[in-house]
């Protein structure tokens, strides 16, 4: 008998190009009247808020801007969006931007209907109540987080990165436009898109894989590896954009049901201590961490190596495992991904921080998902490894 087990997703997906214009109509299905925009500057710099605005206004529903997230989402942010919330009266958050104004706009749409801060709320099934609706829309094909039930929120007077989960959290409506993408820059294309390779990897590995993710997963790792190296290399590309963000949505999707494994636990002690983003420290992990960690089960990443297109044929669960790790590794080359060394971690500090923060990637749990069990010493060994890389 399979085990018994729990598979979320938001309550509407859309997607498609120029879906993202459909968002009034759908805030009018749910009688919402007044929406705080969750942004960064340069989204509303660049005019890419025009489309939704445009919707909102054509369905009478009235908004507000808050548009100070232009860091990786902090604790201070989601203060500040509160604030505007309930300020400008509104009733449901639009979330529009990569992963940091989702993050931040998931946040703030519990705490408003929650007591306390959001630095309460660290951990799982924390928070009591649902929140405000939240509809996302992202920018880049990479974080998932229109269609997980997590935020991430960084305590900056601790240097803690703080993994939030709970049911509350998934938004009500996730619209996956790719047009919002084609101006993204090579560097963000690629660091968003080995990201969301990295969530469809891990959730396939995982040892809390389960049917229903695994489909995600292995579409997620077709589309993303078939096509991402043509939307970083030409962002006007938008069949490559379109399908790229579409093995994100699904990648999203798995990782929020299956969890994830090793990378996102080492990754996160790098965006606290570092203070690089989350999908760049992703990337500059994830070829290190799949050779590490293959041989715990070689049937899983010989199946990914498949699902990447490789001719395995003849090839033994391990070699083709290996055959995977390799490709994976060369795409992230070719696409020009940088080691934690270009990145601008300094050597000298992370030798001193490293056993702290393999006890903090372990303590965020999900090393336990792995596949192959990790010790204090090998974490501190494979930051080694991946900063020369």
């Amino acid at each position: 008998m399979l085990p018994v087990k729990t598979f979320r997703i938001p309550n509407t997906v859309i997607t498609g190009s120029g879906s993202s214009k459909q968002v009034g109509e759908e805030c009018q299905k749910l009688n919402l009247k007044k929406a705080l925009i969750v942004t960064d500057r340069n989204q509303v710099k660049l005019g890419m808020l025009a489309g939704v605005t445009e919707s909102l206004q054509r369905n009478d529903v009235h908004y507000a801007i808050y548009d100070g997230v232009n860091t990786e989402p902090v604790a201070e942010y989601v203060r500040e969006g509160l604030e505007a919330f309930r300020g400008n009266g509104c009733d449901c958050l639009l979330a529009f931007g990569g992963g940091s104004p989702m993050d931040t706009a998931k946040a703030i749409s519990v705490l408003a209907t929650n007591p306390g801060s959001i630095e309460d709320y660290m951990g799982l099934g924390k928070i009591p109540e649902r929140g405000r609706p939240v509809i996302a829309v992202p920018t880049t094909a990479g974080t998932g987080s229109e269609v997980t039930p997590f935020t991430i929120i960084t305590d900056t007077k601790r240097d803690v990165k703080m993994l939030i989960g709970s049911p509350f959290l998934m938004p009500e409506i996730a619209i996956v436009d790719p047009q919002l993408t084609v101006l993204l820059p090579p560097d963000i294309t690629a660091a968003t898109g080995i990201d969301a390779l990295t969530h469809a990897i891990e959730a396939y590995v995982s040892v809390k894989a389960q049917a229903m993710s695994d489909v995600f997963c292995l579409a997620a790792i077709e589309l993303i590896a078939g096509n991402l190296q043509q939307a970083w290399a030409d962002g006007k590309n938008l069949a490559a954009r379109e399908k790229t963000m579409m093995g994100s949505l699904m990648a999203g999707i798995a990782f929020s049901n299956s969890s994830v494994a090793l990378v996102h636990g080492m990754a996160r002690p790098i965006g606290a201590y570092f203070h690089v983003r989350h999908g760049a420290s992703n990337a500059a992990l994830l070829g290190t961490v799949m050779e590490f960690s293959l041989e715990g089960n070689p049937t899983r990443y010989a199946r990914i190596a498949g699902a990447m297109g490789l001719n395995i044929g003849g090839l033994s669960e391990l070699e083709a495992a290996r055959r995977g790790a390799g490709a994976v590794k060369k795409l992230i080359k070719d696409i020009k991904i940088p080691s934690l060394r270009a990145l601008g971690v300094e050597k000298a500090k992370l030798d001193q921080l490293a056993p702290k923060m393999s006890e903090a990637a372990i303590a965020s749990g999900s090393p336990a998902n792995n596949p192959r069990q990790a010790t204090r010493e090998e974490i501190i060994e494979l930051y080694k490894v991946a900063y020369g890389e």
